[in-house]
């Protein structure tokens, strides 16, 4: 089991706010993930941690098809998002980049920021240490669990290739 922070943002969170267009004219994971919530959240960037977690409503990731908002997010430190729906290029851009993405309907409403969640992807099970609640998603295939543990896509091909 792997626990973190929680990071709470609500419903339609698009990438120009996850990362801000003005931003993209870099690749780097490491500078996009200096700028990356701040134009929601303004202490995200400096105060995140490793290992911490963003929980959501409903369409996280809607708007563009960039990369940027998964790598950006990836790289301040956050290793799971949490919420109710994604949009769906999003989606696989996070599982592509190797960014653990789960689904649940009421999870984000039961959850505050700070809270400390505890979870395990392979069996789909988060408990939130702070409220002493457990909440069931489904988990990932097998396969899809190997691609977000090398790192995505194309660590995952280049450990086949070997």
């Amino acid at each position: 089991m792997k626990k973190g922070k929680v990071w709470k943002y609500g419903d339609n969170i698009d990438t120009d706010v996850i990362i801000p267009a003005r931003y993209l004219n870099t690749s780097s994971p490491e500078e996009l993930a200096k700028h990356c919530m701040e134009d929601i959240d303004k202490t995200f960037a400096a105060e995140v941690k490793p290992t911490d977690i963003i929980t959501a409503g409903e369409n996280f990731g809607c708007g563009s098809s960039r990369e940027h908002a998964p790598i950006a997010i990836k790289a301040s430190g956050i290793e799971l998002v949490i919420a109710k729906s994604f949009a769906r290029i999003f989606y696989r851009n996070a599982i592509n980049i190797g960014l653990a993405i789960m689904e649940h309907p009421f999870l984000s409403d039961e959850t505050s920021k700070g809270d400390i969640l505890e979870y395990d992807l392979s069996k789909g099970i988060i408990n939130n240490l702070t409220t002493g609640k457990e909440y069931k998603c489904n988990a990932f295939p097998k396969e899809i669990q190997q691609l977000v543990n090398s790192g995505g896509l194309i660590n995952y091909t280049k450990e086949k290739l070997k």
